[in-house]
């Protein structure tokens, strides 16, 4: 077996769509949106494991439907590797619908009659993927129907045969097992002697069994926690792990003292409690990242705490799961923020490191005008819904172009790139939008009051495009007036999940020196505007580049990178330029709109070439300058 091949850990069991209330503080009842993530406490240890650096895979089933293929495409976009999950063509993925009423109250609904993660059966279980993990995590849930127990049992058998290791989480979900109520769903402990003597059974053959409190009563049979823990010790080798909330956690890898803090513990994080649910999933990633690798208890503990704490600060469970570099980062500089969800540089380290993957170079036809393609119309007196569909020529154009390779993409705007954006979508481009009101100096926007609620509406891989003609000389009111307006931009873009790209234009107004640009990004960032994209006029030279990036990579060194604009440039003029920008390492492609489009635009609108010969221009001008930045990039 190949090191590429091999798995840390596989993770067994639950697998849901969650449905999160965005109205904190409403009963259920009242919500009226929700957030979508992938839920299940192993499919959430699944994601929260893979971002903390390890190799993992999931064993459960979807769906044969839309929440299903979302499952799989948000498992494989995590690094979660799905030989393991089966798709079911004869059930539905489970839902769970919930909603944060308070710190102490969660309204949970499961939707999980005959849902495809419950029809597991040892069938599921293939000895050849198991065979690729050191360690399995088996869960509670998955133990309470026959067949979902037996396939759990196989997979056990199997890691135990080839000297793997065991992972039990008691993950008590009372309801789950029968003993409550539709409504009860966040109901965390009944007593059952029944749902004991099923998993006592289990606990002899774990090498780590971790749980609350109430999960480790109805492991152990008996609501004294000590007495509970000394019943699991009785049956069984495994270090122990007790999860007791706020105080953080006790790890007893040998016998239980007569206290329970005198186990090991990790270093706490008393934080803002927001929402606890996934808490736990969180918590057991952190510390099979410390577990799986030889770290010292008490530092599993402390890796377990604190992606705990991030998870009870924030909304949802798996999205909120830290990556390795934002876990490192709280560990060494910790926060000045009690509630983690407002901590800025916390929260662009965790944007910056889960964001959907691109391309490391982007080539965009950039036709989201719509001022200059209306004066084209009315000059030609053409009706202004005819720009529409010359849009979507040159979604074509592009496409042809790119023929299917990654790295292409479009600028494409609302008023006239509708039809346009399902064109591009199909071609698998990548779209950018404008929201600026075309040529606005101060920058205001393109009738949108409300940007939060109006973003909220685009689709996930939408990138909010934002020209701002901006120069460090301006006086200061106008300065002011538009940085406020960019920081209104980027907290919207952060607060519905949007990537942003930052257009700056400082020539147009001033001098373009060399350090001109650079100074306008430099500020930019100071003032805490992070975009994920730059769009930048050609610079002069190469130092002007250089020092555009250093001040990129000072403030952010996970910013995507630069493209550059055309400005309406002669293509001969563009290569050039793209010589020069070339060598700035940030610099990763192009943005070229009236280059492309501007003859052929106002050709078509004339009637006097017809939509091939559009296409054809369009698409020979796109790739003759895909060549000359081709070219320029390995000179």
């Amino acid at each position: 077996m190949s090191r590429a091949n091999a798995l840390d850990v596989v993770t067994i069991g639950r697998c849901s769509v969650d449905l999160y209330g965005q109205q904190i503080g409403s009963r259920l009842e009242d919500i009226t949106s929700f957030a979508k993530s992938v839920g299940g406490c192993p499919s959430n240890i699944a994601i929260g494991t893979a971002r903390l650096g390890l190799d993992v895979g999931l064993i459960t089933r979807v769906g044969d439907e839309q929440m299903g293929r979302y499952v799989l495409e948000q498992m494989k976009r995590e690094g979660v590797a799905t030989d393991g999950i089966r798709v079911d063509p004869e059930r539905l993925t489970a839902l769970a619908i919930l909603s944060v009423e308070s710190d102490t109250a969660f309204p949970l609904l499961f939707y999980r009659d005959n849902c495809a993660d419950m029809a597991l059966d040892e069938g599921d279980i293939d000895p050849a993927f198991l065979a690729r993990a050191g360690a399995v995590v088996v869960t509670g849930t998955h133990f309470a129907k026959a067949n979902t127990a037996a396939a759990q049992r196989k997979a056990m058998r199997l890691m135990h045969a080839r000297g793997g290791r065991i992972v039990f989480d008691i993950d008590y979900r009372p309801n789950l097992w029968g003993l409550a109520g539709h409504s009860a769903g966040e109901s965390r402990f009944i007593a059952s002697k029944a749902v004991s003597d099923q998993l006592a059974a289990i606990l002899p053959d774990c090498d780590l069994i971790v749980g609350t409190e109430e999960e480790v009563h109805i492991a152990g049979g008996t609501e004294d926690t000590l007495a509970a823990l000394r019943a699991i010790r009785a049956v069984s080798r495994a270090t122990i792990v007790l999860k007791r909330g706020p105080m953080g956690c006790v790890v007893y890898p040998e016998a239980i003292p007569d206290r329970l803090e005198d186990g090991i513990v990790g270093r706490g994080f008393p934080i803002e409690v927001y929402n606890v649910l996934g808490a736990g999933d969180a918590f057991l990633s952190g510390f099979l990242r410390g577990w799986l690798r030889g770290e010292p208890h008490a530092t599993s503990a402390t890796w377990a705490n604190a992606c705990g704490a991030f998870a009870v600060s924030r909304l949802l469970c798996s999205p909120e799961s830290p990556t390795w570099p934002e876990l490192q980062h709280f560990l060494d500089q910790g926060s000045a923020f009690h509630a983690l969800r407002k901590d800025p540089d916390l929260n662009h380290l965790h944007w910056s490191t889960t964001r959907r993957p691109q391309p490391d170079r982007l080539m965009a036809l950039a036709i989201d005008h719509r001022a200059q393609l209306e004066a084209v119309a009315d000059r030609l007196s053409v009706p202004r819904a005819r720009i529409a569909a010359f849009k979507e020529l040159a979604v074509e154009a592009a496409a042809r172009v790119a023929d299917g390779r990654p790295g292409f993409g479009m600028l494409l705007d609302s008023t006239y790139g509708t039809r346009a954006f399902h064109a591009a979508a199909r071609q698998g481009l990548w779209l950018g939008r404008p929201v600026e009101q075309p040529g606005s100096r101060p920058l205001d926007f393109d009738g949108l009051p409300d940007l939060g609620s109006h973003l909220a509406e685009w689709p996930i891989t939408h990138t909010i495009k934002c020209l701002c003609f901006y120069h460090p000389d301006d006086d200061d009111a106008l300065k002011a007036r538009q940085e406020r307006e960019l920081l209104r931009l980027h907290d919207a873009a952060r607060t519905v999940g949007r990537e942003l790209l930052v257009e700056i234009i400082a020539g147009k107004h001033g001098t373009l020196g060399e350090n001109t640009v650079a100074r306008v990004v430099s500020r930019l960032y100071a003032l805490g505007i992070k975009p994920d994209w730059w769009k930048l006029e050609p610079q002069t030279t190469r130092r002007a580049w250089t020092a555009i990036g250093e001040a990129i990579r000072s403030n952010d060194v996970r910013c995507r990178g630069i493209v550059m604009l055309g400005l309406e440039a002669p293509q001969d003029e563009l290569a050039e330029a793209f010589r020069t920008a070339a060598a700035e390492p940030l610099v990763k492609g192009f943005a070229v709109g009236r280059t492309i489009f501007a003859e052929p635009a106002a050709a078509w609108l004339a009637g006097t070439i017809d939509d091939e010969a559009a296409v054809k221009t369009m698409a020979d001008r796109f790739a003759a300058l895909v060549k000359a930045w081709d070219e320029a990039a390995v000179a």
